[in-house]
Formats: structure tokens, C-alpha cells, sequence
């Protein structure tokens, strides 16, 4: 080996190893390893931050603020509210998340969908009274899956795309990963909603995981052109129940109805009166297209175009609202802000919200204008909850964004638009259409995953330009010499799945993907193969918490223990190798 070779392979050893122990985070030691990579004179001083203007790391920024758009269309709402019901069976339950998860995922990216799906199998699971563990892992599993079949579903396939484009001159397009991942993703779903989760360890002590959130009172009003005007309220039951929504009464010319009206004929200006955790009162007030408890602040507060967001605080002895009422303390016309919810434990609120006099201990649901929250927060002298990312769905946009992401899609699908580009313009139109707040779009990008993939890329082009890649090919070859092209390639899916289950998957793809490529020249055959082996391996992270984000995000609100994930992720693995060779072979023949 040369020196730059023992240089370069102790750097990746040190990231290995680093990533491994966990003690200091990715991006830290991604970065760490570049610039010493830099003083040590194996990266040119001027690719050292090639990587960070790498047509993969923009794409994957720009795939998460799509996905933060699609999210505050109400697009996922529109789905999830008309298919997901409590009532069904387990095994038809996963069936049906993970089939949602993994559509889903084919086309955002796939740690987004699992987070925007997470809050209903947790809301669903307690509903038919399981645990949330039973449901959660299958559903993370089917969303590593979906991201395999699209080239934006997952960093890997973004990552490979981009090596193959520096390769043999042209990536790999949209829909490329289909027949490959697409095949492996529906065998693993099937195996995950008939047998997988039936590995899955129970435990008695695991019957709340999820953090418990405040029930709150609220009130939501029908718009003059509401399509629900003239039907009985108990009509609306099906959407609650849906929505994990209890409709307490009805408030009609300002005054409480009776009981809770549940006859009562729906008039414009009626205001539910509702008990929820904020994001079901959203997801409600989404399904039905009904306005806030004060429409008119609600529109001058959409009108000034910056974009809502929701607070939780909690009112003390010493708040300005504590004894009165928000109407009082002309909360909406001083402070732009609109109460939307009164959480009081254990004590029923009869009144209008805006009316109900406030007492110390109460939680507060404030609607206000974006980045205001603190300075609310502090004019009222309440005390902040913690942050829990709660945001206002702009459901009047969803077929507006919907529109402009498929409209992308498939313009980078033929060929019309460079895929980066077709997604700049979906970020500049969602901002324009103020689907997406300018002042969000940067809260959206995972810093983190753009620092690691822009630090490991030139560490990744160096290792391949000094030769590094065709030493580890070559080592390969020689451990395959003499067997089958089904038999090489199931070697370096192994070994790509081996180091995807205790590393970052981006960094297994930046280190296998040139590996590949050097075997494939060696035997003299095309690289696609190969690259089609680690883009469906690098994905297929299964067996620990630590190989995919999706895996480590349901490990607390699961109840899960680091060695459960094996029990159904090894079968899962297996699976996935056996059914992607054979598929590898016949769509991508060497």
C-alpha cells in the first residue's frame, strides 16, 4: 500500500470507529476527519469542500423542505384520515401503514414520512388498546423499504445516482430503482404485515411509551361556505373518531346548545366545541375545512404572509391572563394571537374559549404569528412548554402542492428537468404560493446529514483516486474468485449490510459504491449491478437502532431494548438479498 492509501484507510478506521462508539456526534467527526484529511495532504485543498456543492448533498436538502412542504399542505393528512381505522386487525393495520409509509417514502424522504406517520399508529395503537411497540417497528421498516424503489426516496439511491453520473456519464433516473428496490420493498412489507411483527417482543411494562399530551378544549367554526352546513352534527362522528377528536356540544349566537346537540342542524358560524391533543384538533379542523374560533384574526394573521405556528404555555399566579379572560386582555388586536385551546385538568369549561377566565396551572393553546412565541410567551408572563414543532396546516394549498411536486416528478422522470433543478423550483414555488414560510425553509434541512455527506464525499473521491477502492475490489474478487456473478454480488450486498447496520448509510454508500464499480471493471462487465447491490444493501439496515435514523426515532416511543430489532431484521435482510440478486440480474444484467 502507499502512503496515501494507509493514510486515507486510518482516517476511514478513526470515522468508523468514532461512528461506532458514539460519543461524539456524525457530522462532528465526518468534518474532523476531512480537514485533517486536508493538513495531511490526501484531499486537494481545493476539493476540500467539493462535497458540499455535490449534486447529492442538494437533493437531499432540498428533498426535506419538499417534505415539510407536503406536510403543511395537509397532504398526508388527505391520506391518513381516509384510510387509517382503529377497529382493523393488527396484521391489517401494518398492512395498511406500512403500504401508506412506504408510498410515502418513495417519493419524500423517508425519515420525514416515518415522523409524519409515527403520532397516528402511536394514536391508533391506543385506540385499540396495544401497545405501541407492536406496530411502530414495522412501520419504520416499511418506510426503509419504500425509500428503495424512487431515486429521491432514500440518500443512498441519491448518492449512487450521482457516482454512476461521474462513472459512465449518466445517473441513474427517477424511476431506475423500481424494478430492483421496488421488488424487494413489496416482498419486505409482505413479510413485515403477515410474519415480522410476530417477532416482535412484548412486554408488560411497555403500555405507555409516548409522551403524554394535554387534552384540550377548544373550539372550531364553520366557515359561511362550509359543506357541512344543513347536516347533523353527530354526522361529523366518523371524522372525530377518525381524528382521535371528542365533539363535546355546539355553540350557536354565543351561547352553549343544550347537552351536546348532537341533532342539532349545522348553521355558518357555529363553533364545535372539542376536546384534543393539538395536532388531532389540526388534523380535524383539515379534514372539514372548518375555520379557527376567531376567523376574522385568523385571516388578517394569514394575510400577513409570514406564516403561524402553534405555542403551548402555561399561566401561573402572576400571568396577565390569569383571572381573565383573552378577550379581556385583547390578546387577538394587541398581540396578534389567537387562543385556541384551554387545557384545565379534571374541570369542565362551559363557556366560550375566548370568554372562560383563565386560572394559574391552565395550559394554553396560542395560535400567533411566526418567531412570535417568545415575545408572547413573555407580554403574557406565562411559562413556555417544551417545543414540540407544532405548526399550522395550510389545507387550503394541499392540491396546489401536491400539483407542483408531481408536476416535478415527472418532468425529472422524461428527461425535461435536471432533478435538483426540478426540485428548486418546487422550494421556490411552494415559497411563492406561501405553502411554505421563507423564514422555515432552513429549520427543515438536517444540517448534520449535509455536513457528513459534504465532509465524506471528497474523503470518498480521495480514497478512490489513490487507489484505495481498487485495493478493497480487488480483495473482494479474490474471496469470490472462480464463483457465480449471483454469488459475487450477494458478497457485496453482505458486506454493504454488515457495515449499513452499525454505520450511517450514506457513509457505507460513499465507501461501497466505488468498491462496486472497481469489481465491476475487474471482471469486465457493466457497473450498474453492482451499484443497484449497494444502493438496495446500504438501505437494508435492519438489525440495530443505530443503522437508520427511522430505526433510532421509534426506539423510545416503542419501549424497544438495542437487541430487539434483529429478531424480525435478520429474516427481513435475508429476504431482502434473496429476492433483490435474483431481480438485479434479470433488470440490470452484467
Amino acid at each position: 500500500m502507499t502512503t496515501d492509501q494507509i493514510i486515507l484507510f486510518s482516517l476511514f478506521g478513526l470515522v468508523f470507529a468514532f461512528l461506532l462508539w458514539g460519543r461524539f456526534r456524525y457530522d462532528l467527526v465526518a468534518f474532523s476527519a476531512l480537514m485533517l484529511g486536508v493538513v495531511l495532504g490526501v484531499v486537494p485543498v481545493a476539493d476540500a469542500f467539493s462535497g458540499f456543492g455535490h449534486p447529492a448533498t442538494i437533493v437531499v436538502a432540498l428533498v426535506l423542505v419538499v417534505s415539510a412542504g407536503l406536510v403543511r399542505s395537509g397532504a398526508v393528512f388527505l391520506i391518513t384520515r381516509t384510510l387509517v381505522d382503529a377497529s382493523r386487525g393488527l396484521g391489517a393495520h401494518i398492512a395498511l401503514m406500512g403500504g401508506i409509509g412506504a408510498v410515502l417514502s418513495a417519493f419524500m424522504n423517508n425519515v420525514a414520512a416515518l415522523a409524519l406517520l409515527m403520532p397516528v399508529d402511536i394514536q391508533t395503537a391506543r385506540k385499540a388498546g396495544r401497545v405501541p411497540g407492536l406496530s411502530l417497528m414495522p412501520l419504520s421498516f416499511a418506510t426503509i423499504l419504500g425509500g428503495m424503489a424512487t431515486l429521491i426516496g432514500t440518500p443512498p439511491n441519491i448518492i449512487i445516482a450521482s457516482i454512476r453520473a461521474e462513472a459512465v456519464g449518466e445517473p441513474f433516473a427517477m424511476f431506475d430503482f423500481a424494478p430492483v428496490g421496488g421488488i424487494a420493498a413489496i416482498a419486505g412489507l409482505i413479510f413485515v404485515a403477515l410474519i415480522g411483527w410476530r417477532l416482535i417482543p412484548t412486554r408488560g411494562d411497555d403500555q405507555e411509551h409516548a409522551e403524554a399530551l394535554a387534552q384540550y378544549i377548544a373550539e372550531l367554526t364553520v366557515p359561511e361556505d362550509s359543506p357541512h352546513i344543513g347536516k347533523r352534527l353527530a354526522e361529523l362522528d366518523e371524522t372525530a373518531e377518525k381524528t382521535d377528536v371528542a365533539i363535546l356540544g355546539l355553540i350557536r349566537d354565543g351561547k352553549r346548545r343544550y347537552g351536546r346537540a348532537a341533532n342539532a342542524i349545522l348553521r355558518a358560524g357555529d363553533a364545535l366545541v372539542l376536546e384534543a391533543v393539538p395536532e388531532a384538533l389540526d388534523e380535524f379542523r383539515t379534514a372539514l375545512n372548518l375555520d379557527f374560533s376567531d376567523s376574522r384574526r385568523q385571516e388578517v394573521l394569514k394575510a400577513a404572509g409570514d406564516g403561524l405556528e402553534v405555542i403551548e404555555v402555561v399561566a401561573t399566579e402572576h400571568s396577565r391572563i390569569t383571572g381573565k379572560t383573552s378577550q379581556s386582555i385583547g390578546l387577538a388586536w394587541r398581540q396578534s394571537t389567537v387562543l385556541m385551546g384551554i387545557s384545565r385538568q379534571g374541570k369542565r369549561i362551559t363557556k366560550q374559549v375566548r370568554k372562560t377566565q383563565v386560572e394559574a396551572g391552565d395550559i394554553l393553546l396560542l395560535m400567533v404569528p411566526r418567531d412570535r412565541g417568545p415575545d408572547v410567551t413573555e407580554w403574557l408572563g406565562c411559562l413556555p412548554l417544551a417545543e414540540r414543532g407544532l405548526s399550522v396546516t395550510a389545507n387550503e394549498k394541499v392540491w396546489l402542492a401536491i400539483g407542483l411536486f408531481a408536476a416535478a416528478v415527472i418532468a425529472a422522470s422524461v428527461g425535461l428537468l435536471y432533478l435538483p433543478i426540478a426540485l428548486g423550483l418546487v422550494v421556490v414555488g411552494y415559497v411563492l404560493t406561501k405553502i411554505l414560510p421563507i423564514a422555515e425553509i432552513y429549520d427543515h434541512i438536517e444540517w448534520p446529514v449535509v455536513v457528513l455527506l459534504g465532509s465524506m464525499i471528497p474523503l470518498g473521491a480521495a480514497l478512490e483516486s489513490s487507489g484505495g477502492t481498487e485495493l478493497i475490489a480487488g480483495s473482494l474478487i479474490s474471496l469470490t474468485n472462480g464463483l457465480p456473478a449471483w454469488a459475487i454480488l450477494t458478497v457485496l450486498m453482505v458486506v454493504t449490510m454488515t457495515l449499513s447496520d452499525v454505520l450511517n448509510n450514506t457513509a457505507t454508500t460513499i465507501v461501497a459504491a466505488p468498491v462496486g464499480i472497481q469489481m465491476a471493471n475487474t471482471l469486465g462487465v457493466s457497473p450498474d449491478p453492482f451499484l443497484m447491490a449497494v444502493a438496495v444493501a446500504a438501505s437494508a439496515a435492519f438489525l440495530t437502532p443505530i443503522g437508520h435514523k427511522n430505526n433510532t426515532l421509534i426506539l423510545g416511543p416503542g419501549g424497544y431494548r438495542f437487541g430487539d430489532y434483529w429478531r424480525m431484521g435478520l429474516p427481513l435482510e435475508v429476504l431482502v438479498v434473496a429476492v433483490s440478486i435474483p431481480s438485479i440480474l434479470v433488470f440490470w444484467p452484467m
